[in-house]
């Protein structure tokens, strides 16, 4: 009986050995998830997976595989509902299985740092977790393969590490039990014999000598093998241990917003031309306020409800200049300013008439219910992927940081390369500006001082008019600084005033950003009179500090020329933001190593290709998905927008195709300067093309009454004139002029693609790169 229990318990190492190595991968992915749900459904694939073929084995090979993914799809869709029920999304089994189905590999990729549970982000891991297991069970244990079983497991775990890549600790504990537990279980497997004995004690001494012999052999030169791939690949493997893991992360787009959603300030504007438009309906609630400063004892303060942070200026626009990355209903919380206090803000918030992407919330977001969002660390700002819709209610917590006034008047700011982004000025600051930033400066030494005497300044010297033209680059703000009063200088908008409140203080040497949101008491519904601009500045141990530069209702402006004379300047016209090209890095491809050989046995081939299919389907439906989003994308470019829109789509389609081809251009350079780099890539191409890679017709493609050649010349020179009338004529462009855009991007294209190599042709439909290029106007 002792004997026999040995046995069993014997029998019982491989698959335990199968499932620890799975659950290891879950384990390592599991620390960037939030919680330890991930972690516990995929160990509970691991088991499943391999339990079920063990309970199986006495099935027929070909039987095991269909009842395992029945298994699989009942664990699944549990798994499933078990997520979305922690993370309280509405909907019902079919319509949230659905949905992970679709973008379980864009949102896994995508989604912020800690990844919350939901149904999109654990489908992938728990179906690939049990397809592993499944696939090492059979190989492992109906064949006696423990190497080649081995290899699944160690994938998933491989994989596991690069999704993770440098965004966690290195892994070392779990890679440590992951060989730890692979020799346990190949020592284990290696002494028990399928007869529990000898199995050469029944052969003859001289055959049974002969047969020791080679099996010594055979072991001695496996350990030599083993040793020298030791020493060859250790040091190699020794230099990588300090070495920063590529991030996939970097190769997949995140969530894009619109141009209003990139620099909303250009909304202010409107906005103030018609303020009685109802946008949102907010009820606010301050759990740590003292009952004294409660709306009930009169001494609610008003409430600043943040839309978006814009960090980034070029001397024409203010942009936002997010990364956003899809997150649960709990955000990453902030390291709070050394001498600035919490406060706990909850708000329910309903959307009226509000439009476009962005979300808006106090500052700075905690936990939101109610929505899928997509967040930017780096400046606190919400969006929602799908946009706005009117009805739609989410509740937001916030953690509202309120600086120590007492100690701003010593404060002082912080420099280097951290706060480089919001301290850098663009070229072609105007003279009369920076001699206004110089002598507001020179009269205030302390940093607090500076930004007081900006706001002062600005709240004394100008007027606020609802009907002021929109514009913020340097031209703009020229002449709403110095512009004569009575040709319409002088006044303006909020708009006006934060953005030359943070030009000013950046040529002071101080920090700063433009927030634009809602300024209201935090009751009731939310104008668009209430929408407004204001700057901050950023103080060492205080955090971002808000200032108001505009003037009280009841004072009248004093002239600017009674304290500054700057040169006059003519009023400039209303600005439009110019297209701009952004390159970006191409990722190298990265080839798929050769699957092992199927052991001999019964059905090994056959369980090794079926268990390996699965795995192949994630592969396929991730090409797919990168086909599908490519070709969504030319289709949004070329098909969708105003002719402004599609022209500088048609641009983006040639630009892009210059990367693929391995020439990118430099955003320094002009449409024309672009257009001449166009046509001498593709001359290029065609010289370089032999054989079977010149087959292809590229006036197969061309629009009609048009070649090859016009792709390469004279065509281009005529997409970068369109694109120069959308930046300089905002609006003068007509449908015609787009689909003519459309045909000349598409025609030199397919002809660039064309004299590409076969191999790199293929390539061309799904490689990601213009997926994670900036959907921005092209300059």
């Amino acid at each position: 009986m002792v004997t026999g229990a040995v046995r069993v318990l014997r029998a019982a190492v491989l698959p335990l050995t199968l499932i620890g190595l799975t659950a290891l991968a879950g384990v390592v992915l599991g620390r960037v998830y939030a919680g330890g749900l991930l972690t516990w459904l995929v160990i509970g694939a691991a088991a499943g997976s391999v339990l079920v073929s063990v309970a199986a084995r006495r099935l027929p090979s070909w039987l095991v595989a269909p009842v395992s993914v029945a298994a699989m799809a009942g664990w699944t869709l549990w798994s499933l509902r078990l997520a979305a029920t922690r993370a309280e999304l509405p909907g019902g089994l079919l319509e949230v299985a659905a949905d992970a189905a679709r973008n379980g590999i864009p949102r896994l990729l995508t989604a912020m740092i800690p990844v919350e549970p939901t149904p999109d982000t654990v489908l992938v891991p728990v179906v690939a977790a049990w397809l592993a297991g499944l696939t090492g069970a059979e190989v492992a244990l109906r064949t006696g393969r423990v190497l080649l079983g081995y290899l699944p497991a160690a994938g998933l775990y491989a994989a596991a590490l690069y999704v993770v890549g440098p965004n966690a600790e290195p892994a070392v504990g779990s890679t440590l039990a992951f060989v730890a537990v692979a020799a346990l279980g190949l020592a284990t497997a290696t002494r028990t014999a399928p007869g529990g004995g000898d199995p050469t004690a029944e052969l003859t001494p001289r055959v049974r000598a002969a047969v020791r012999l080679r099996l010594a052999t055979s072991a001695a030169l496996g350990v030599a093998l083993v040793v020298g791939l030791v020493a060859l690949l250790g040091p190699v493997v020794a230099e990588q241990v300090d070495g920063r893991p590529v991030d996939p992360r970097r190769y997949v787009e995140p969530p894009q917003v619109q141009t209003l959603d990139e620099n909303p300030l250009i909304r202010i504007s409107g906005w103030a031309l018609h303020p009685e438009q109802k946008l949102l309906d907010v009820s606010t609630e301050r759990p740590d306020a003292p009952p004294e400063a409660s709306p009930a004892a009169g001494t609610a303060r008003s409430v600043r409800i943040r839309l978006a942070v814009l960090s980034d200026y070029d001397g024409v626009t203010w942009r936002v200049g997010a990364t956003y990355r899809n997150a649960g209903r709990i955000l990453p919380a902030a390291t709070a300013a050394r001498d600035s206090t919490l406060q706990t803000v909850r708000q329910q918030i309903s959307v009226a008439e509000l439009s476009g992407r962005l979300l808006p919330a106090v500052a700075t977001p905690r936990e939101v219910s109610g929505a899928r969002v997509a967040y930017d660390p780096a400046s606190g700002t919400l969006i929602r992927p799908e946009g706005l819709t009117p009805g739609l209610r989410y509740t937001v917590t916030s953690a509202e940081e309120r600086p120590d006034s007492n100690l701003l008047a010593t404060a002082n700011v912080p420099a280097g390369d951290e706060v480089a982004r919001v301290l850098r000025v663009a070229d072609g600051v105007p003279d009369p500006m920076r001699r206004l930033a110089t002598q507001l400066a020179e009269e205030n030494g302390a940093p607090f001082a500076r930004a007081s005497a900006i706001e002062q300044f600005l709240a004394e010297h100008y007027r606020v008019v609802a009907d002021a033209p929109s514009g913020h680059a340097y031209p703009n703000l020229g002449f709403f600084l110095f512009g004569p009063r009575n040709g319409g200088g002088q006044e303006g908008t909020s708009e006006q005033f934060a953005a030359a409140f943070a030009v000013l203080g950046r040529l002071s040497g101080l920090p700063t950003r433009v927030v634009v949101g809602f300024r209201t008491s935090g009751q009731g519904p939310v104008l668009a009179g209430d929408a407004y601009a204001w700057p901050e500045v950023l103080f060492d141990g205080l955090g971002w500090v808000a200032f108001d530069p505009l003037p009280r209702p009841d004072d009248e402006p004093r002239p600017v020329e009674e304290d500054f004379r700057p040169t006059p300047e003519d009023p400039p016209p209303s600005e439009a933001p110019a297209p701009t090209a952004e390159p970006s890095a191409s990722p190298e491809p990265v080839a798929a190593a050769d699957a092992p050989p199927g052991p001999d046995g019964v059905s090994a081939p056959v369980l090794v290709a079926g268990g390996s299919g699965g795995l192949l389907l994630v592969v396929g439906a991730l090409l797919l998905t990168l086909l599908a989003m490519r070709r969504s994308l030319t289709r949004s470019r070329l098909v969708r927008g105003d002719p402004g829109q599609r022209i500088a789509g048609a641009w983006r389609e040639v630009t892009d195709a210059l990367w693929l081809a391995g020439r990118p251009v430099g955003d320094d350079l002009a449409a024309t300067e672009i257009a001449g780099h166009a046509r001498r890539t593709l001359d290029d191409a065609r010289a370089g093309t032999t054989g079977d890679d010149m087959t292809a017709d590229p006036n197969a493609v061309a629009p009609t009454g048009s070649t090859a050649a016009d792709a390469s010349g004279p065509a281009v020179d005529e997409l970068a004139a369109l694109l120069n009338q959308v930046g300089f004529a905002p609006g003068a462009a007509t449908p015609d002029q787009a689909a003519r855009a459309a045909e000349v991007a598409t025609a030199y294209v397919t002809t660039l693609r064309s004299a590409r190599p076969w191999w790199r042709r293929l390539l061309w439909s799904v490689h990601p790169t213009p997926l994670r290029r900036a959907r921005r106007p092209p300059r």
